[in-house]
């Protein structure tokens, strides 16, 4: 289950081109809208935004009080300066406890793979996250995937291998690839040359003959 997360905010009425004043004052412009309420305009202090966001990024509740008034959010959105960083403008998504809502949350490799221990192959990860749906309260932060089943190349993990999560559906595909395991070049190179080895073998037929020898040449004349 997510952690919950508070912030305070002040409803904003600066827009346009003023709201570059509110940023310099250490306050970011930011906006709360959903299904069931009106959007609100309002303004956080920079530095109490960019500390919960660090914490919650956007698959954990976000509790913002403006003037009193208590929001349930998620971000959704986070617009920062291209070689700053700073954060210029931030949506929330005000949920409602009884909607299911979709969330992208990132995918967690633990373990070790035994064929990876063993040096037989190396890691191919085709996904680094994955879409869920759950109810507000039941939204968590990571899908973590169990390597410790990999043992040997061509091993792989699909969305159908995952364990249910209680609560949670995993969106995707389920034939969908997560993680393979791939040969190294060098252990490529190895099958090469002997595939090639037993290629040439396989086409060469009878032994060929170098030299003939003393009695070869007789019986011929004979």
């Amino acid at each position: 289950m997510s952690e919950t997360f508070t912030l305070e905010a002040e409803a904003r009425a600066t827009t346009g081109r003023k709201v570059s004043q509110l940023r310099r004052d250490g306050l970011v412009p930011g906006v709360i809208y959903g299904k069931k309420i009106e959007s609100v305009s309002i303004q956080v202090p920079a530095r109490d935004l960019q500390n919960v966001l660090m914490k919650a990024g956007g698959t954990n509740l976000i509790d913002v009080s403006v003037g009193g008034q208590p929001y349930s959010v998620l971000a959704r959105e986070v617009q920062r300066h291209v070689i700053r960083g700073d954060i210029l403008h931030v949506d929330f998504l005000a949920v409602d406890a009884s909607t299911t809502i979709t969330a992208e949350v990132p995918v967690h490799y633990v373990n070790e793979a035994p064929a990876v221990r063993a040096r037989l192959g190396i890691l191919l990860q085709n996904v680094s996250k994955l879409t869920i749906e759950a109810l507000p309260k039941n939204l968590i932060s990571a899908v973590e995937v169990d390597l410790s089943s990999l043992a040997e190349v061509g091993d792989a993990i699909h969305v159908r291998d995952l364990k249910s999560l209680e609560n949670v559906t995993i969106v995707n595909d389920e034939d969908e690839m997560l993680v393979r395991v791939v040969p190294t070049s060098a252990s490529l190179s190895e099958s090469e040359e002997g595939a090639e080895g037993e290629e040439a073998a396989s086409e060469g037929g009878e032994p060929e003959v170098i030299g003939r020898g003393k009695k070869d040449e007789e019986e011929d004349e004979d």
